[in-house]
C-alpha cells in the first residue's frame, strides 16, 4: 500500500470564462454588435452567449442636421427603457416612449447650432448612443417681452410680445408660450400688427386682473421655426409679474373729469381738458393702458402730426397710447379744466393734480374714457387696446382657435 502522502495530487479544472466584446457604429443608422468565445459546458454543448446591445436610429444626424424638428429615437428590436437627449450646458430634450416601446420622441424641436448626443437604454439593461449637431440658423428671430421680470403692475396690464421679425407659424409660435397665473385666471392669446407695424401677441384675461395675481409666461422657443421671411428662435424666454392695488382712472370728456378709483372707491377726482373737438386734435376714447410714467419730457407736435403748433416741456407725462395720447400737467391750459376740451388730444390737468396721479397711479391702469367729441376708439396695438375688444372676439385672435 502506497503511503498518501506519495499520491499525486489530482490537477483542478480551470474556471469557465465567457469573453465579451461590442462596439458601435454611428451613423444615419446606429448599430452595435458583440462577439467572443464561449467555453463547453462538460457535455460539450456551448453556453448561451450573452445578448447582444440594443441597436437604435435617430432621425437627425451628421453635423448639418435640420432644425426645428422633434428627435426621434427608434429602437431595432426590443423595447426601450429610458432615452436622454442632451446639449451640455443647454440642458436636455424631455420626451416620451410611444406604446409599444420601441420610439422615443422628444417634446420639443432640436435647435438650431447645437451638438446633441443621445443615449437609449432598453429593458433588458443594454445601452446604445448616438450624436448630432443641428445646423446654424440663416436667419434668428428675436422678441421684447412687456411687461418686465418681477415688475408689479395695475390690473389692465396684458402680457405683450413684439417680434423683431415676421411671424408665419403663427401656431407654432403660440404652442411654445406657456402662461400660468396663480389663481388659474381666464385668457387668451391674441394676434394683432403692433403700432410700428411688428407682428405682435397679447394674452389678456377675460376680465381685469385680480390684485394679487401672479403671473408666469414660459416662451420654450428655442428650435421654433416662425415661417418664412422670420427665422428661427435660438433662446427660450421667460418673465414674471404681479398684480397691485386693483384702481380704475375714468375719464369723461363731456363732463371734463378724471376720477381715480381704487377698490371701488373714489380717491382723486379732479378737472382736466381733453382734446379740442373738431379735428385731428380729437382725444381718442376707449380703454387705455398706462404704459408708462415718463416724468418730464419734450412734447414736439409735428411728431403726432400736427405741425409746428408746440413745443414743450412737459411734467408728469404719462403715456397712454403709441400716437402720443397722455395725462399729464398743463397749467398753459388752465382756463380750461373743469370747463372745455381745448388741448392737442392729451388729458391735461394742474401741476398739483398731475403730480398727485402719477405719484398713486401704476403702469397697467386701464384708462376709461368717454365723451362724444372724440376721434374713435383706442387701437388693439396703439398701446394697449385689446380692452376694446369683446371677449368672444377676442378669442378667435388665437392662432390655436
Amino acid at each position: 500500500m502506497i503511503p498518501a502522502f506519495l499520491i499525486p495530487a489530482r490537477p483542478q479544472r480551470p474556471a469557465r470564462l465567457a469573453l465579451i466584446a461590442g462596439c458601435a457604429v454611428l451613423g444615419v443608422t446606429l448599430t452595435a454588435c458583440s462577439g467572443g468565445a464561449a467555453a463547453s459546458d462538460k457535455n460539450g454543448d456551448s453556453a448561451p452567449s450573452k445578448a447582444a446591445p440594443p441597436s437604435i436610429s435617430v432621425n437627425l444626424h451628421g453635423t448639418s442636421a435640420a432644425a426645428g424638428k422633434p428627435v426621434t429615437v427608434t429602437l431595432a428590436d426590443g423595447k426601450l427603457n429610458e432615452v436622454t437627449v442632451s446639449a451640455g450646458k443647454d440642458g436636455t430634450l424631455s420626451g416620451r416612449i410611444s406604446a409599444d416601446g420601441r420610439t422615443w420622441t422628444s417634446d420639443r424641436a432640436a435647435a438650431p447650432g447645437t451638438a446633441y448626443r443621445v443615449e437609449a437604454h432598453d429593458t433588458s439593461g443594454g445601452t446604445d448612443t448616438a450624436s448630432f449637431t443641428t445646423k446654424a440658423a440663416d436667419k434668428v428671430n428675436k422678441l421684447t417681452l412687456a411687461p418686465g421680470k418681477n415688475t408689479t403692475v395695475g390690473i389692465a396690464q396684458p402680457l405683450s410680445i413684439v417680434f423683431d421679425n415676421p411671424v408665419k407659424d403663427k401656431a407654432a409660435v403660440e404652442k411654445a408660450l406657456k402662461v400660468s397665473t396663480s389663481n388659474h385666471t381666464e385668457g387668451s392669446w391674441g394676434w394683432l400688427r403692433d403700432y410700428s407695424g411688428r407682428d405682435r401677441v397679447d394674452w389678456r384675461p377675460k376680465d381685469y386682473w385680480k390684485s394679487g395675481t401672479r403671473i408666469t409666461l414660459d416662451a420654450e422657443l428655442n428650435g421654433v421655426d416662425s415661417g418664412q421671411g422670420g427665422g428661427f428662435f435660438v433662446r427660450d424666454y421667460a418673465t414674471t409679474f404681479t398684480v397691485g392695488a386693483s384702481q380704475v382712472v375714468k375719464v369723461d370728456l363731456d363732463r371734463h373729469r378724471l376720477a381715480l378709483q381704487r377698490d371701488g372707491r373714489t380717491v382723486m377726482d379732479v378737472p382736466v381738458s381733453g382734446g379740442t373737438p373738431g379735428g385731428d386734435k380729437r382725444s381718442w376714447r376707449g380703454t387705455a393702458v398706462l404704459m408708462a410714467k415718463e416724468g418730464t419730457i419734450n412734447m414736439r407736435s409735428e411728431t403726432v402730426g400736427l405741425g409746428h403748433t408746440y413745443d414743450k416741456m412737459v411734467d408728469y407725462s404719462m403715456r397712454l397710447t403709441w400716437s402720443g395720447m397722455y395725462a399729464h400737467a398743463a397749467p398753459w391750459n388752465a382756463a380750461y379744466f373743469g370747463v372745455a376740451n381745448h388741448s392737442s388730444g392729451c388729458v391735461g390737468m394742474s401741476d398739483a393734480n398731475a403730480a398727485a396721479l402719477y405719484r398713486q397711479a401704476h403702469v397697467g391702469d386701464p384708462f376709461e374714457i368717454t365723451g362724444a367729441e372724440t376721434k374713435g376708439t383706442v387701437a388693439e396695438g396703439n398701446g394697449y387696446g385689446a380692452w376694446n375688444v369683446s371677449w368672444d372676439e377676442w378669442q378667435t385672435r388665437s392662432a390655436l382657435g
